[in-house]
């Protein structure tokens, strides 16, 4: 193990965290001692279920095992919080096999985000909460853990209310409350019209994305409003939207226009800016919270409250 990172002074009370890999396999297992080792100097309890030696072509296990790790993780009386080891592809080919009963019926907070968006609708449809919030990956950067994305993951694991504060241009003036829900706009995409379909009406949606060109972004977006899921929101929130490439014949079409089209053709706010996605710095945010949305000159105050 390289470079060991020193635990911050904002570290929050001691837990027993257990981690599951159901997607992809770590790109790199040196980040994953760095991971676990860090979450132990904070003086949490740690059960990894991941094994690399159980690696199979891209995942992080067979699909059996991963199934196994997962009700495994769920059926242990210790553990308080199961948090997912990275993202990338795998857990739809879970979602058959898991007992999504049995895992909602387990007591635990389950945390992720990305392809982890799967077990965040599931949780969602059963009336759990869950946590979009930071996988091992994002403990175990070589230059540093972010106090920013340490500092939310401890307040929202803290209490029964969390906020998360944030810049949007061109956001109008406004004040509404709606439950939260959302995630990768992909997977939620890839799920409509499917059993793992979950839709809140009158709910706050957030959506991020990596690696998606705002052309394949609005696509997906046109996808929910044609399916009539856009226009029964209070609102959209976007948070991170990178890692693509514009090209010349994108003659001026970016990101920015693509907003801009999309807030022309429907009948409700959408906010971006929200610090949250595929980035160092980001927030948590309990899906299945009572949510709070102010917006003043651009300044934007998302207030959640919730019981886990």
């Amino acid at each position: 193990m390289q470079n060991t990172i020193a635990a911050p002074h904002n570290s929050f009370s001691p837990l027993h965290i257990a981690i599951v890999a159901p997607s992809g396999a770590p790109l790199d297992e040196d980040a994953v001692l760095r991971g676990l080792a860090f979450l132990r100097q904070l003086g949490h309890q740690v059960h990894s279920y991941y094994q690399p030696e159980e690696k199979f072509q891209r995942f992080a296990a067979s699909d059996q095992l991963r199934v196994a790790h997962f009700h495994a993780a769920a059926a242990n009386p210790d553990v308080d919080v199961v948090i997912a080891l990275r993202g990338s592809y795998g857990l739809s080919r879970l979602m058959p096999y898991l007992d999504l009963d049995l895992l909602a019926q387990s007591g635990k907070i389950f945390v992720g985000y990305s392809d982890f968006t799967l077990m965040h609708q599931a949780m969602l449809a059963r009336g759990v909460k869950s946590v979009a919030g930071p996988m091992l990956g994002d403990f175990s950067h070589i230059d540093g853990v972010s106090d920013y994305t340490l500092q939310q993951f401890s307040t929202c694991l803290s209490g029964n209310a969390h906020r998360v504060e944030f810049m949007s241009q061109g956001a109008p003036d406004m004040q509404l409350n709606g439950r939260l829900w959302g995630g990768n706009l992909a997977m939620l995409v890839h799920t409509l019209g499917t059993p793992y379909w979950t839709q809140i009406d009158d709910g706050i949606l957030f959506l991020e994305d990596i690696g998606e060109h705002p052309y394949r972004v609005e696509r997906m977006l046109l996808q929910l409003h044609f399916a009539g899921v856009l226009d029964k929101q209070k609102a959209i929130i976007l948070g991170d939207f990178s890692g693509y490439r514009l090209a010349p014949h994108d003659n001026g079409y970016d990101f920015a226009e693509m907003l801009k089209y999309v807030r022309s053709i429907l009948r409700i706010p959408v906010l971006s800016g929200l610090p949250f996605g595929h980035i160092r710095d980001h927030a948590s945010l309990v899906i299945g919270s009572d949510a709070h949305v102010r917006v003043e000159d651009g300044s934007v105050m998302l207030h959640m409250q919730y019981l886990f």
